[in-house]
């Protein structure tokens, strides 16, 4: 294949792997609130997704390296199905439960086949091809999916286009079927050798294999530490905006009825500045590039702190969620460029993401925490410290000496 095959195969395939997501965003919580449930109960539902992430993070990404990122990818899709069939009927806390089990499967089986199926293949081509450039228009698809999906969500429970079916449940059965569209691409688009990728075809031999190579990298250890410190800052604006706008318009039917469009914009924002962000990047330095971005975003979740009115605290999100956007690619492609070959790379990308996984759940107690016993604006500022401490840490492997 060429590159631009490759690329136009690999944009796809992303389109078509959020597509299916941004359709359940804005009715999830909604259709199971509909049918009897309390916050309580899906909040303790959805630790089960959680769970099953952090727990097969690393030997699904193992999984992909020595078995193949097609076949694993293509399971991930089956367990999304499962997920997404189930969800139709469920109406108890039991069902609920494994609903978002089979999402913590799925999401982590997920996690690192595609990208790590394009870097290689790309590099196979032209191993001194730009990959940040299809990193970022990547990004921007993924934002501009989940973008399109919501707002057609919400369209279609607005319109109400399947009598004697209940609105809330159209959006799903659209989702099933673009993930079983998801599942025909992958099987027809992703080509791969039939032999294993790495020397090592034990799951357990390929993340010992990997956790050797992050121990011997400066770069890689700094990567995870900048993305444990993202995930636990990423709290201060996914969870708790909503919590702030309410805060400032008094009313939490007015936050809601303002998030949900403002949501929409901002994925928009997201998806536009990582198409164009991540190739200004290459001209003044990535791990810069990197570092200055955690710096603005940190000064960007600032304002949704102090910010004290709705419109503050809206533009305050937007600009976020562009930094958020931009930084992504970015942070990827220093991640898979300091991976030499394609026999440990998706083991890497899911200890990322694991390390984002791990920061998260310790930024949810801690800032939600904060939240309760001092203000909602001191745990936003609090997040953007966090955002902005990870600078640095992007820096650290260029100005220490090579280990001999």
């Amino acid at each position: 294949m060429t590159l631009a095959s490759l690329r136009h195969r690999f944009l796809l395939l992303v389109a078509l792997r959020w597509l299916p997501t941004g359709m359940l965003i804005p009715v999830l919580v909604l259709l199971l609130l509909d049918r009897g449930m309390s916050i309580a109960e899906v909040g303790l539902a959805s630790a089960a997704q959680g769970l099953m992430v952090m727990a097969l993070e690393l030997p699904t990404g193992a999984l992909a390296d020595s078995h193949g990122r097609r076949a694993v990818l293509l399971s991930a899709s089956l367990f999304d199905l499962a997920s997404i069939g189930l969800l139709l009927t469920a109406d108890s806390i039991g069902m609920l439960v494994l609903v978002f089990a089979l999402q913590g499967v799925y999401r982590a089986l997920e996690s690192g086949p595609l990208d790590a199926w394009f870097v290689d293949s790309t590099q196979a081509v032209d191993p001194t091809a730009k990959i940040e450039d299809a990193l970022g228009a990547a990004g921007a698809v993924l934002g501009a999916s989940i973008a399109v999906a919501t707002v057609g969500a919400g369209a279609l429970v607005a319109l109400d286009p399947v009598p004697g079916v209940d609105p809330l449940m159209v959006p799903l059965l659209v989702s099933l079927v673009l993930r079983m569209l998801n599942v025909v691409a992958i099987a027809v688009l992703m080509t791969e050798p039939g032999r294993p990728i790495g020397r090592n075809t034990r799951v357990t031999g390929v993340i010992g294999d990997s956790l050797h190579l992050i121990r011997a990298s400066r770069m890689l250890q700094a990567l995870m530490v900048v993305e444990l410190l993202w995930g636990a800052g990423m709290v201060a604006f996914e969870t708790l905006t909503p919590a702030r706008l309410e805060e400032v318009t008094g009313s939490a039917a007015q936050a809601a009825a303002i998030f949900g469009p403002v949501t929409a914009v901002a994925w928009l924002s997201s998806a536009g500045a990582a198409a164009v962000v991540p190739r200004l990047a290459i001209r003044v330095g990535a791990t810069r590039a990197g570092a200055l971005l955690r710096i603005v975003q940190g000064i960007t979740v600032a304002g949704i702190g102090i910010s004290s009115g709705a419109v503050g605290v809206i533009i305050a999100f937007l600009l976020t969620m562009a930094v958020h956007g931009a930084a992504n690619p970015v942070h990827q492609g220093l991640l898979h460029r300091s991976v030499d070959g394609p026999a440990n790379r998706s083991t890497v990308v899911s200890a990322n993401s694991l390390s984002a996984q791990f920061g998260g759940a310790l930024g949810m107690i801690a800032l939600t925490s904060l939240a309760d016993a001092t203000t909602r604006s001191t745990a936003i500022v609090t997040g953007a410290v966090l955002l902005a401490a990870a600078a640095p840490v992007y820096l650290i492997p260029s100005t220490r000496p090579p280990r001999r």
